[in-house]
């Protein structure tokens, strides 16, 4: 993500001595996303051949939150779904601190995102979040949404301030709307919370993986397909790319099924996962962090995004 810690050779260099994964000979920061802190880590061992890791540094986690991220990755990665494997030291632990902040590497997938996916690959995200989903119903660990009603709720005030009279009233009816929801039999388990275009890596036409891990928790299965389709099978107006939609939920679906009550709650859960983004990409926009390398995402496209969900939904139910 954004690099907020920064990092040199030789601090690396000497923290990686409790690994065995090689000599480090460069490390460079990731310039993309608006969280943690993430440096490329490449090594070299004793036959020349070059490994290569992402190290990541929390910047708002404690270290007693992490547990669950790393047991969920290393479950995932154990159940054949395309995800980065914490790396261990020689004492068998993945989770340090480093700067006084907790870090964590893990392997680095091949491949890079894409900006502009086409209907394979949709399709390839779409069955391994399935399978991310199937996999997760024997993971043992539970961990809360933290950005779930009670976030929403504080942050909304934050933001409320900073926008236009048309916004706040957006906002105002959006927040009743979501309030009055009753989402609770809808099928819950492991979410990755976070699947956007940028979270996924291609190698070419390969589906390397997924990463960035960090928001993930326990809801609605459901609303976790709604926040991938909200990035991924969409126009620039905010309005779905229908060929990609049906490609998405089709290929998804045939590994998980929606059940009765998710198909109900569908469109609900579509305006529920725009309204959490565009609240987020408000309050990084009027808050930003500092750091030596950040961008923060334009909050106004997932404003679209939720005004043609809310206008999708009064359309489907005329």
């Amino acid at each position: 993500m954004s690099v907020f810690t920064t990092l040199t050779l030789e601090e690396v260099r000497a923290w990686l001595r409790d690994f065995a994964i090689g000599e480090i000979i460069e490390l460079r920061g990731i310039a993309a996303g608006i969280t943690n802190t993430n440096y490329f880590v490449i090594t070299q061992n004793a036959n020349n051949a070059h490994s290569r890791y992402v190290l990541t540094i929390f910047e708002h986690n404690k270290l007693e939150e992490l547990p669950y991220f790393v047991d969920l990755m290393t479950h995932l990665a154990k159940h054949g779904v395309p995800c980065p494997a914490p790396i261990i030291d020689k004492n068998g632990l993945a989770l340090h601190v480093l700067k006084g902040k907790p870090a964590l590497m893990v392997s680095c997938l091949k491949g890079s995102d894409t900006e502009k996916p086409n209907v394979v690959q949709c399709a390839q995200v779409a069955k391994a979040l399935a399978q991310l989903h199937i996999a997760g119903q024997n993971f043992v660990r539970k961990s809360h949404n933290p950005l779930g009603a009670e976030w929403r709720e504080v942050t909304a005030q934050q933001v409320m301030p900073k926008l236009s009279s048309d916004e706040q009233s957006l906002l105002k009816a959006e927040l009743d709307f979501q309030d009055k929801l009753n989402l609770s039999k809808l099928p819950h388990g492991v979410v990755h919370g976070d699947l956007f275009r940028d979270n996924v890596l291609f190698d070419g036409e390969q589906l390397g993986g997924f990463i960035d891990f960090y928001y993930a928790c326990d809801d609605s299965l459901a609303y976790d397909v709604a926040i991938a389709v909200n990035d991924w099978c969409v126009l620039e107006d905010g309005s779905f790319d229908e060929e990609k939609l049906k490609a998405f939920l089709s290929a998804y679906q045939a590994l998980r099924p929606f059940t009765e009550a998710e198909c109900l709650s569908w469109h609900m859960l579509l305006r529920s996962a725009a309204l959490r983004f565009w609240l987020s990409r408000l309050f990084d926009f009027y808050y930003p962090a500092e750091g030596e390398l950040t961008h923060a995402k334009d909050p106004n496209h997932f404003k679209q995004i939720l005004q043609h969900r809310i206008q999708l939904q009064l359309e489907t139910h005329q």
